[in-house]
């Protein structure tokens, strides 16, 4: 399965969807990217829809954690959302659910963002 991703706009919210694995490679590069870019457009309330992502490597999860401090240190937050069982698992094993709040459903995280 190759790797995807997809910016859209909810509310005043960044929702990107991946689709695919996030791994070594161009997939972890991509992720880099589209949160870089959505980060220097400005975009402080960002949330990662992971409903079709399957599997996170090492790198992914390192990508996802460089993501998370970039976006931190603009002033901005990142929410994950619709994670599988298996990266919910992977976020606890690595203590990694501290860090990243996560959601059941994009709807949760994008409300989230309203509570503030």
């Amino acid at each position: 399965m190759s790797f995807s991703s997809l910016v859209r706009g909810v509310d005043d919210v960044t929702v990107i969807d991946f689709v695919g694995r996030i791994v070594l490679g161009s997939s972890a590069g991509e992720v880099r990217r589209v949160v870089c870019e959505v980060a220097s457009e400005d975009k402080r309330k960002i949330v990662l829809n992971l409903a079709l992502v399957d599997y996170i490597d090492s790198s992914g999860l390192g990508e996802l954690i460089s993501a998370y401090a970039r976006v931190k240190q603009s002033g901005g937050e990142i929410r994950l959302a619709h994670l599988q069982k298996r990266i919910s698992d992977l976020l606890q094993i690595t203590k990694l659910y501290t860090v990243f709040a996560s959601y059941p459903d994009e709807a949760s995280a994008v409300k989230s963002f309203q509570l503030l």
